[in-house]
C-alpha cells in the first residue's frame, strides 16, 4: 500500500486554462494525501473549476490577490503531510513524479528541498533543472531554454528547486518559518524560491534535482504585466541579498554591482515606470527585511555549493 504523506499546494489566480488538468493529474499522485487551492480572488473561472473537485480537494478564497507567497503560505498552514508539493496551476506532473521525488528524500535524510526535470508544454525543451546563484549573485534556471538530452539526466546537487512543482520537507519549513510565515510575503511573487532555498541551506539543509521526476510547465501564465514583471524580479533580487548576504560576502559583492548592477538600475529607471514609482517601496523595505528572522544564528553560507 502507497503512503501518503504529501500535501499539495497550489496558489491560483485567473488559472482557468490550467487549473482542470493541474488539478486532476496532481490527484493521481498515489502519495499526496490532500490537495489545497488557494484562489487568489480570481476574476475567471477558476474558482468554479476547483469547486468542481470539491469532494477531494480543500479550497481557500481570498478577497483579493495576496500574491504567491502569502498565498502558499495559507496552504502550507493548513497541510497535514509530511512533505509539501508546491505547484504552479500551470504545471502538468508525469506519472510518479511524486514518487521519485520521495525516494531521493527518503534515502538523504539531510536533503530537505528536491524537484524534477521540468520541460516547457513541447516535451522537449528544459524549463528548469533547478535554481542557481552566481559568483555576482544573478538569478538562472539551470539549462532555462535548453534542447532535453541525456546530459541531464544525473541526479545532483542544486542551490534550490524552483517551487513550480518542488517538495519540502514540512522540517525544512518548520526550521525556516519566520513570523508565522514560510515564504515572505514582501516579495509578493518571484525569487521567493531562492530565498527559501538560501535560508534552508543556512540551516544545514540540501537539494537535488531528481531527473526521474518530469514534468511539463507552461510558464508565464501569470497575466501579469511584462513590465511589473521586470519590476518585480529587479525588486526581489535585492529583497533576497538584503535578508541574506553577509558583511563578508557583500564585501565581495560590490565590484559586480559597480559593473552590472549601476548600470542596469540606470537602464531600468529609464525604461520601466514600475521602478521609478516604486522606487521608495524598496529603500523602506530594506529596514523591515533586515530585521526578519533577526533571531537565527545561521553559520556562514558556503559559496562553493551555488558555483
Amino acid at each position: 500500500m502507497v503512503e501518503q504523506s504529501v500535501s499539495c499546494v497550489i496558489a491560483a489566480w485567473n488559472a482557468e486554462r490550467f487549473l482542470r488538468e493541474c488539478i486532476a493529474v496532481a490527484l493521481e499522485q498515489p502519495e499526496i494525501m490532500e490537495v489545497i487551492v488557494v484562489d487568489n480572488a480570481s476574476s475567471d473561472e477558476t474558482s468554479a473549476i476547483a469547486e468542481s473537485f470539491k469532494d477531494r480537494v480543500l479550497i481557500l478564497r481570498n478577497e483579493k490577490n495576496r500574491g504567491f507567497c502569502s498565498a502558499s503560505n495559507q496552504g502550507i498552514k493548513i497541510a497535514r503531510g509530511e512533505y509539501i508539493l508546491l505547484l504552479n496551476s500551470d504545471v502538468v506532473l508525469r506519472k510518479d513524479y511524486v514518487r521519485e521525488l520521495l525516494k531521493c528524500l527518503k534515502r538523504n535524510p539531510r536533503v530537505g528541498m528536491v524537484q524534477g526535470k521540468y520541460l516547457r508544454m513541447d516535451g522537449k525543451t528544459i524549463d528548469s533543472l533547478g535554481l542557481k546563484l552566481s559568483a555576482g549573485k544573478r538569478l538562472y534556471n539551470v539549462a532555462d531554454g535548453k534542447k532535453d538530452s541525456p546530459r541531464y539526466n544525473s541526479e545532483r546537487e542544486i542551490f534550490g528547486p524552483c517551487a513550480a512543482a518542488a517538495v519540502y520537507r514540512r522540517k525544512v519549513m518548520n526550521d525556516i518559518v519566520c513570523k508565522e510565515e514560510y515564504f515572505d510575503p514582501d516579495f509578493f511573487f518571484l525569487v521567493e524560491d531562492f530565498d527559501i532555498a538560501w535560508r534552508a541551506r543556512r540551516w544545514g539543509w540540501k537539494a537535488r534535482y531528481v531527473p526521474q521526476a518530469v514534468c511539463l510547465h507552461y510558464r508565464d501564465s501569470s497575466g501579469h504585466d511584462s513590465g511589473y514583471k521586470q519590476f518585480l524580479s529587479f525588486r526581489n533580487r535585492y529583497f533576497l541579498l538584503i535578508k541574506n548576504m553577509t558583511l563578508f560576502s557583500a564585501f565581495l559583492f560590490i565590484p559586480f554591482f559597480l559593473f552590472y548592477d549601476v548600470p542596469r538600475f540606470g537602464y531600468l529607471f529609464i525604461t520601466n515606470p514600475f521602478v521609478r514609482k516604486n522606487l521608495r517601496s524598496i529603500i523602506k523595505a530594506i529596514i523591515r527585511l533586515k530585521k526578519k528572522c533577526a533571531n537565527f544564528s545561521y553559520e556562514e553560507y558556503n559559496q562553493a555549493a551555488v558555483s
